[in-house]
């Protein structure tokens, strides 16, 4: 039995209610705060580079492949990380997932050399690795 703690004689009871509008808006916003800060970070893990622009680039919805950056310097970079050509293969295999195909993404700038580029698809299929793309900008 509750306790009345006021002395009036009005016996009507107040039911709690949880109003569930404004945790929907909260619901709202958080998700929609959560896709925009994912969608932002999707280029963060990647090194700059100004690639190519080529009229028959497609979008590629799959896994996404380990990617291999080569600057406009040279310098190649595996996910973020620097990593010298005779180092690229051991890097590749620490990859490599049993039953699996590795998938390589080369990211080239387009003031690189196009022997240095060879060099770096050398070395990937040195690994062992036969599926490699080549990320470039559309043209607009």
């Amino acid at each position: 039995m509750p306790v009345k703690l006021n002395s009036s004689d009005d016996t009507r009871e107040e039911d709690a209610r949880i109003e569930i509008i404004p945790l929907i808006d909260i619901m709202f916003f958080l998700l929609a705060s959560f896709m925009l800060v994912s969608l932002s970070m999707t280029h963060l893990h990647r090194v700059p580079v100004d690639l190519p622009k080529a009229a028959s680039a497609v979008n590629d919805t799959r896994e996404p492949p380990v990617t291999i950056a080569v600057d406009s310097n040279g310098l190649v970079y595996l996910d973020k990380e620097l990593v010298t050509l005779t180092d690229l293969p051991v890097k590749l295999a620490q990859h490599q997932k049993p039953g699996t195909e590795l998938r390589v993404l080369i990211s080239a700038d387009a003031a690189t050399r196009h022997q240095q580029v060879l060099t770096v698809l050398d070395a990937i299929r040195a690994a062992g690795v036969e599926k490699v793309s080549f990320e470039t900008k559309a043209i607009k």
